[in-house]
């Protein structure tokens, strides 16, 4: 049976992580609150964990799950080589409502999906989010939604959709942004917006010195 804890009151708060974090070790599933919407999460480094992320959203590998870090020096330890446009934008954005596609380091024993050598990093700008991402490690995390549907924005949504799937579900309110995050891709020759969110082209545009059309017409690589 699934277990919600409201992290609101510092007991419940305290005892829902140790849960969340006990769950996600022991390859089970966790909803946790983030900036921008509610993610459900994994243990990244476990492949029956991650598949089971993928069943319970009905997603396809051809989606690949993204991964969430807890500090902005985790990410030297997943990624081939740190670009400096994304060294620009982590200090500009993270923690924060951008995802950066990079090249992964190739000898990381994962398996998030098709992603053809690359990973999508992002650093959420919420405590408990955090606190989870720092005591389990990096995680696979995906938006809490059955994969075509809203992603949910508060926990209730999050467990009407994938109800018993999950064992357990961290209520950190509503989500502060509602939408999900800006991606941008520095795994080509040059950046790429792929998804616009919270954090606008132009803002990107003005960290790494380019007009924001570059970044919305370059294309795929």
């Amino acid at each position: 049976m699934s277990n919600v804890f409201d992290c609101s009151d510092p007991e419940q708060r305290a005892t829902g992580i140790a849960s969340a974090v006990s769950a996600a070790k022991g390859g089970r599933l966790v909803v946790i609150p983030t900036d921008t919407v509610y993610g459900i999460g994994a243990d990244a480094f476990d492949s029956a964990a991650v598949a089971a992320l993928l069943a319970a959203k009905g997603r396809g590998r051809d989606m690949p799950v993204p991964v969430l870090v807890g500090s902005w020096h985790t990410i030297e330890g997943l990624v081939y080589t740190v670009p400096q446009s994304a060294r620009e934008l982590i200090r500009a954005f993270w923690p924060g409502a951008l995802s950066l596609v990079v090249r992964q380091a190739p000898s990381l024993q994962w398996d998030l999906g098709d992603a053809d050598g690359t990973v999508m990093l992002r650093m959420p700008l919420h405590p408990v989010a955090i606190e989870v991402l720092r005591a389990v490690g990096p995680m696979a995390v995906s938006s809490a939604n059955i994969s075509g549907h809203p992603p949910a924005v508060s926990v209730d949504q999050a467990r009407t959709q994938l109800g018993e799937r999950v064992e357990v579900y961290l209520d950190g309110g509503p989500a502060e942004q509602g939408s999900a995050s800006t991606i941008v891709d520095l795994s080509g020759p040059a950046p790429r917006i792929l998804r616009e969110g919270p954090i606008s082209a132009d803002a990107i545009a003005k960290v790494l010195d380019v007009t924001p059309d570059s970044l919305l017409d370059q294309p795929a690589s």
